[in-house]
């Protein structure tokens, strides 16, 4: 699953949500909703959509159970889904 997350992250070129283009030096996270890579503008609006607090604990759960990482630890997959990375 590492492999996935991590080529979804350094390869995003362009806002999986929005389709708008992403630098290298442009922040980028991961949905909690679909797992793609998306700009912080869209990460703003997904975060006001009234079931992200429910979908965000189920990912944090889920990727829990899929790494055996903590949430907090920056090379696990839970960590992209709320902290910004840029290739």
């Amino acid at each position: 699953m590492k492999d996935k997350w991590v080529e979804k992250l350094e390869c995003a070129i362009v806002c999986h949500r929005c389709n708008g283009k992403m630098e290298p030096t442009d922040p980028r996270i991961l949905s909690v909703y679909d797992h793609q890579a998306i700009c912080m503008t869209c990460k703003k609006e997904e975060e006001q959509r009234p079931d992200y607090e429910k979908v965000s604990r189920n990912t944090i759960d889920q990727c829990l159970i899929d790494t055996e990482l903590q949430y907090g630890d920056p090379a696990g997959y839970c960590y992209h889904h709320f902290y910004p990375y840029t290739c």
